[in-house]
């Protein structure tokens, strides 16, 4: 009998998947069927992607939690719109104290690296906004998953064995228990095909559904995380989380021959996905597998990201401002600097003065675009007693050094990985489309646009097609299928190119493009994971 759920010999391929009343995408079969089961309820996309959201803490919980940020683009009645819920430091956290604790940079886990989390505010903001249903109907299904179990699918089970082995070693102080006591009570963490429950989880769900999230932030549970925090000397405290509040922002744009490609502004980083674009629009991508092609790819990819990581922060501390990094003349003046070999990137100098990404479309036209995160897989290793709520460990990226742009600073938002993407063409919705994975987000983004607009890719091979990630300096990674020809021709170049061994750390993405004429959906999930798409 089969025993070895990852052991994939042979290549194999998925078609696009299309539908007319509906369609959800995500890296979980059951967080699709959970949006699904929405939109068949009279819910439309809005309600669909809270749902789905929502159950991927569930089903997913080795990539969010309810303690996690998010981030969306949504699209209603010919208009896009930004919600940046992303959460801000303690107030009583400081540079100066955490080097008088004899920190020389921020820790990955524990309480430190918590700043205010933000998903189910985002629940609360969109279901306001733009849902038809109320909380308390679109979160039955991830209640009822979290309260009734669920068998792990292989991929989910892959990255939480890998975090147990890692937690068991390093998590040995009091504060982690809750952890193990949430994902591995009997001592070891579930297998592929075995079942998963957390009665805590459903209790906090339905907590914040009856309330539409103010438990969350100014009720019991806000209650629970303050005296967990305060217990174990972290720095959130019961008015952080009063203080919280979602925010509805402008999405940014760049127009790339002919589609307009959207992202959230910084804090997030899909700004580097637009500039890489922009300075790669001024060549001729000839074909995919074209030596050139790739080479300036990875040259655009490398400049704008060495840019972003300089000037990314709160948008109210940085030093350049957002038109700046998406005009013309920042494009021509980097692009200006790629020649026929590799270079070693600098920042510019400018003019004085482990994440879950899912999509959903309904009928009526409206597509959501959604991306959740604990960041570094369950997050920060705190999970507050009984409730299954696994906090986010956003904060790691703030820097000690007060010198730097995203210096940590009280009250402040710290430059942010998670980005969803939408594209459209004439003023028409295209579609959502993300790619999850860190610093490897931006990047997917740009090859994702690239396969569609320049290639001609259907949304299916768009995700599939095989990528490469930049490190550092002249250091890329290729996928293991990567054509070796053109791995060998941009060594010859100059790059530093690796082989990896899988496909684990180049993201994991998901795709709906509507048909302007017709409003038949077409979908492409995610090969590299669990991925699938509910279709009505």
């Amino acid at each position: 009998m089969f025993t070895d759920f990852l052991n994939h010999p042979y290549p194999s391929q998925r078609m696009t998947t299309f539908a007319r009343n509906g369609m959800v995408a995500t890296s979980q079969p059951l967080a699709s069927q959970a949006g699904l089961e929405i939109l068949q309820k009279g819910g439309n996309a809005i309600d669909a992607a809270i749902a789905t959201a929502a159950t991927l803490t569930v089903v997913e919980p080795t990539s969010n939690g309810i303690g996690s940020d998010a981030f969306a683009l949504v699209w209603v009645k010919g208009k896009l719109h930004g919600l940046n819920s992303s959460g801000r430091a303690p107030q009583s956290i400081s540079i100066e104290t955490l080097k008088e604790k004899g920190h020389e940079k921020m820790p990955a886990f524990g309480w430190t690296p918590v700043t205010v989390p933000g998903a189910p505010g985002a629940w609360a903001a969109l279901s306001k906004k733009f849902g038809k249903l109320p909380l308390t109907e679109v979160l039955k299904p991830a209640i009822r998953l979290a309260d009734e179990c669920y068998p792990l699918s292989p991929i989910l089970a892959k990255y939480w064995g890998i975090a147990y082995n890692r937690f068991k070693q390093e998590f040995i102080t009091e504060e982690f228990q809750p952890w193990f006591d949430t994902f591995a009570p009997n001592g070891r963490v579930p297998k592929v095909g075995e079942i998963w429950r957390s009665e805590g989880h459903a209790r906090t769900l339905q907590s914040i559904a009856e309330t539409n999230a103010e438990s969350f932030y100014r009720g019991e549970l806000a209650e629970k995380i303050a005296a967990f925090s305060e217990k174990h000397g972290g720095y959130l405290s019961k008015e952080d989380l009063a203080a919280f509040e979602a925010e509805w922002v402008n999405p940014i744009s760049v127009n790339y021959r002919g589609y307009d490609v959207w992202e959230i502004p910084p804090n997030g980083q899909g700004i580097v996905a637009l500039m890489a674009l922009n300075i790669a629009q001024g060549f001729d991508m000839k074909y995919r597998d074209d030596v050139d092609s790739v080479h300036h790819q990875l040259e655009a990819i490398k400049l704008a990201f060495t840019d972003g990581k300089a000037f990314i922060t709160d948008p109210k501390d940085m030093k350049i401002t957002t038109e700046a990094l998406l005009s013309e003349s920042y494009a021509a003046e980097r692009r200006a600097l790629i020649g026929e070999t590799a270079i070693e990137p600098t920042p510019y100098t400018p003019p004085k003065g482990g994440t879950v990404y899912l999509a959903t479309a309904d009928s009526e036209g409206n597509m959501v675009s959604y991306i959740q995160s604990n960041y570094m897989g369950f997050g920060s290793g705190i999970v507050v007693p009984g409730t299954g709520i696994s906090l986010q460990n956003r904060g790691h990226d703030f820097s000690l050094d007060p010198e730097h742009p995203n210096a940590l600073k009280p009250g402040k938002k710290t430059y942010h990985t998670i980005i969803p993407g939408f594209l459209t063409k004439d003023n028409e919705a295209v579609g959502p489309f993300g790619v999850m994975g860190g610093y490897m987000q931006p990047q997917g983004h740009m090859q994702v646009v690239m396969n569609t607009v320049d290639f001609g890719l259907n949304p299916q091979a768009a995700l599939d097609a095989p990528r490469w990630q930049w490190l550092e300096g002249k250091k890329f990674v290729v996928e293991p299928h990567f054509p070796n020809h053109v791995a060998q021709a941009l060594a010859r170049k100059g790059h530093q190119i690796q082989v990896a061994l899988d496909t684990g750390g180049f993201g994991r993405g998901q795709i709906i493009w509507r048909d302007p004429e017709t409003g038949v959906l077409m979908g492409g999930t995610e090969s590299r994971t669990d991925g699938a798409i509910a279709a009505w």
